[in-house]
């Protein structure tokens, strides 16, 4: 029985598209389920000399060998998973449970209209927000009801427990950041729901007693996307001049950006019940360590870096990227 839970342990962007990609190659995944809120959050995997950006299925589709599904807790929106589905290739090995909440225009169209959600929250006006109220409001539609996806639903909590059982191996992609949780994050600058492992596990119907393994994503910097704290916040010229300055996935919006933030994450660790870290983007950090493969590759520099980072968080970090591609991984777990 294997089951590992990935998640972001700060505002997401992470990188955990690029760690799901990795582990699902590396482990030879039977089943990659992408949990999360929908739309809002979008992962980047760049493998075999193309980038994908991912709204919606999970980023483990580069193991070809893999089901990709995803989890009754997600929401969706037809039109990008069609999209996804045609740019990856995916439509013969694609599920999605029947109890997923559909996003229609209506929503989108509420997120982006309300002065609120987009100018104090800085909402990704992906129609999210909206949508998860009509589903606790008990109207929104759900892909059972939706007849171009009938091709597309199963039950994915059986599927994905049936695997585990079976002992295949299944990995459980969250999205988005530990602090844009609805209940542990920085209120109200965060997302319609619960971010951490806990709910990823309740996103694709695992129970805690299945998950063996949790893993919690840093990248090297902290940065966030729209309104809400970022302690030590640098200004857009000096992320600049560092090397820190990025876009979002999902709105092409500036990042703010701020040195590794270390209580918050000791904080994810606690709150997700992590096993084990990942962190990315040490090469933006340290460029001397571009695309290392070993730990005997990383500068003494590097390697105090992430040992700092152990003592703070008190587990292993165990995955660590060192460049944009899929495989540029330093792989601590056989160590």
């Amino acid at each position: 029985m294997t089951c590992h839970v990935l998640v972001g342990g700060f505002f997401g962007d992470e990188g955990k598209g690029k760690i799901i990609s990795y582990l699902a190659i590396k482990d030879n995944a039977s089943i990659c389920v992408r949990a999360g809120v929908g739309t809002n959050a979008g992962h980047t995997v760049e493998y075999k000399g193309k980038t994908y950006k991912l709204r919606q299925i999970s980023s483990g589709f580069v193991q070809e060998k893999a089901k990709i599904l995803i989890g009754p807790g997600v929401l969706v929106n037809p039109d990008i998973l069609k999209k996804e589905i045609e740019e990856t290739g995916v439509g013969n090995r694609i599920k999605i449970d029947g109890q997923c909440a559909i996003i229609e225009a209506k929503h989108i169209e509420e997120d982006r209209g309300s002065s609120f959600l987009k100018e104090k929250i800085g909402s990704t006006g992906s129609g999210c927000g909206p949508c998860n109220v009509e589903r606790v409001m008990r109207r929104a539609k759900l892909a059972k009801d939706i007849a171009n996806l009938s091709q597309y639903i199963t039950d994915v909590p059986l599927e994905v427990n049936t695997a585990i059982d079976e002992g295949k191996h299944v990995l459980v992609e969250g999205t988005q950041g530990t602090f844009l949780s609805l209940y542990h994050g920085t209120y109200p600058f965060v997302t319609s729901k619960d971010t951490t492992a806990s709910q990823a596990c309740a996103d694709v119907g695992v129970g805690p007693t299945k998950v063996d393994e949790v893993f919690v994503v840093f990248k090297s910097y902290t940065t966030r996307v729209g309104a809400g704290p970022l302690t030590e916040e640098l200004s857009e010229e000096e992320a600049k001049k560092r090397g820190w300055f990025e876009t979002a996935t999902v709105t092409g919006r500036k990042r703010r950006a701020a040195p590794f933030n270390f209580e918050l994450a000791k904080r994810a660790v606690m709150l997700n019940g992590a096993t084990q870290a990942a962190l990315t983007k040490l090469d933006v950090i340290y460029p001397e360590c571009a695309g290392a493969r070993s730990i005997e590759d990383l500068s003494r520099e590097a390697l105090s870096f992430v040992r700092k980072i152990e003592e703070t968080i008190k587990i292993p970090v165990s995955l660590i990227g060192t460049g944009p591609n899929t495989m540029d991984i330093i792989d601590l777990r056989e160590a």
